[in-house]
């Protein structure tokens, strides 16, 4: 996981030390590195682009919460499910 946040960092412009500084990390609230947010909800974007609904899908909004943050040893579980489907051939999903 720790190059996927550098490549995020990379990609996003999002340079925090917290992400990416072990030594800076120590010294947070958090201590030690974490993920961006913004990276875990990025993997619900490829669940949904590749696999629920799949490809084709086109990605209008998402609410999110950040509940605690994700550490580089962790695994994440997303629960993806189909809410409700429009007649329009739109969909709305649950993601926890």
């Amino acid at each position: 996981m720790t190059d996927d946040i550098a490549l995020f960092a990379a990609l996003s412009d999002d340079i925090n030390p917290t992400y990416l500084d072990p030594d800076f990390a120590r010294h947070t609230a958090q201590h030690k590195v974490i993920a961006h947010g913004m990276w875990a909800a990025a993997l619900v974007s490829a669940v949904l682009g590749t696999r629920l609904p799949g490809p084709g899908t086109v990605y209008f909004g998402q609410t999110l919460t950040f509940e605690r943050s994700v550490r580089v040893d962790d695994t994440l579980t997303v629960l993806v499910s189909c809410a409700a489907k429009g007649v329009d051939g739109t969909a709305s999903f649950d993601c926890l």
